[in-house]
C-alpha cells in the first residue's frame, strides 16, 4: 500500500490471522493505527455496526468486495471489515 507509505505482511501465512504492518515517518494513516495494536472483525452490515460508533476512518473498498472502516473504542482502533460476493478477507483499512 505504498500510497499510504504503509507495508502489511503475514496475513496470508499466520496460522492466527495476524497481520503486520509498517509505516513510513510520513504515512498518512492516523498516528493511532500507527501506534496501537488494533482488531479487525468481520460484520454482516458495515452501516449498522457502524451507527453510534467513533469513527475514526470512514468506510472505503481497498479491494471489489470489501468496505472497511475504522472507529475507536475505549481510545482504541477497531477496524470493521464487510466482504460481499467471492472477496476474500486479508485487507487493511487506512485510518
Amino acid at each position: 500500500m505504498a500510497e499510504y507509505k504503509m507495508y502489511v505482511s503475514g496475513f496470508a501465512e499466520s496460522p492466527y490471522g495476524i497481520e503486520w504492518m509498517r509505516f513510513e515517518p510520513d504515512s498518512p494513516i492516523s498516528e493511532l493505527v500507527q501506534t496501537v495494536p488494533h482488531l479487525a472483525f468481520e460484520v454482516d452490515n458495515l452501516d449498522e455496526a457502524l451507527k453510534g460508533k467513533q469513527l475514526l476512518s470512514a468506510p472505503c473498498s481497498p479491494s471489489p468486495g470489501v468496505t472497511v472502516a475504522m472507529i475507536i473504542d475505549d481510545g482504541g482502533p477497531i477496524e470493521l471489515l464487510e466482504f460481499k460476493g467471492n472477496a476474500a478477507p486479508g485487507c487493511v483499512a487506512s485510518g
